[in-house]
């Protein structure tokens, strides 16, 4: 397939293999969210994550939707910058999501609005994405998301429940809102995750490294640069890592296959992994 890049083909064979030997039973999967189990363009508009329709669809005020756009314009072409070192990135990112969580609770979000963004079904599964869950619950496989969604772990749950798949194997990583008995955000809870200090998100300090610290083994699926960095502090067997590189594919691919085995281009569906994941498992 055209759009399915393996950056070393020796390397990615023999990572395939010890996984494959490895089986089910010594592996989990840790992977990101948005545009990376979703897409990233839903009939042809940039959908980029659940935070997104949020701030589009008119769900808080008008001045929330000026000012999330204004941060949005400022912070995002740092993000994407191959140019800019990366703890120049984190120190950005980290200053994007406080003043936006700020916003988000000074404009008054509710779980009543992360339900409605959910119903909207602007957000959208890849195709093979419910495949892919339901196969790794079927083998009794963690899978771990992590997430820096603007809208954590609340809206994620909501999603996944929606779908029928927030199964006891998926173990949800994500900034999480404290909220007040009428189901107002009051808060943040530390830490904040952000696109790029996944790395200082470490998997211990989280219930779901009980589950999977034996599971030496690793399928990790990503759609930024930044997101190889969420297996930072696993001591990890054999690592076979994925990227989604959604769009600006001449000027980004060499750099995603720097840090990925396997590169997918073109916001493609979840058809090669599924087919990669059944022929580790078997």
């Amino acid at each position: 397939m055209k759009n399915i890049i393996i950056s070393n083909t020796d390397k990615f064979k023999k990572i395939k293999y010890n996984i494959t030997r490895g089986g089910a039973e010594k592996l989990h999967v840790l992977t990101d969210f948005d545009r990376t189990l979703t897409t990233a363009f839903v009939n042809g508009e940039r959908r980029p994550t659940i935070i997104s329709v949020l701030r589009e669809g008119g769900y808080l005020s008008s001045y929330y939707t000026e000012k999330a756009h204004a941060l949005f314009d400022k912070y995002h072409t740092i993000e994407v910058d191959p140019n800019i070192p990366q703890e120049e990135k984190k120190r950005a990112m980290k200053q994007w999501w406080k003043i936006h969580f700020r916003l988000l609770i000074d404009c008054g979000l509710t779980k009543k609005d992360l339900k409605s963004v959910v119903a909207s079904g602007k957000v959208q599964l890849r195709e093979g994405t419910l495949e892919f869950i339901d196969t790794l619950h079927k083998n009794s496989i963690p899978l771990v998301i992590m997430s820096s969604d603007g809208l954590g772990v609340d809206v994620l749950s909501l999603y996944l429940e929606k779908e029928g798949r927030l199964y006891d194997n998926v173990f949800i990583i994500s900034n999480e809102f404290e909220w007040d008995n009428a189901g107002n955000a009051t808060g943040i809870k530390e830490p904040i995750i952000h696109c790029m200090n996944k790395d200082e998100t470490i998997l211990k300090n989280f219930p779901a490294f009980e589950i999977i610290k034996n599971r030496n083994n690793v399928v990790l699926l990503g759609d930024s640069l930044g997101d190889i960095d969420m297996i930072v502090g696993f001591k990890y067997e054999n690592l076979l890592t994925i990227g989604f590189l959604n769009e600006n594919t001449d000027e980004l691919v060499e750099h995603y296959k720097k840090h990925f085995d396997v590169v997918i281009t073109g916001d493609a569906d979840m058809g090669y992994v599924n087919t990669l994941l059944s022929e580790i498992i078997q």
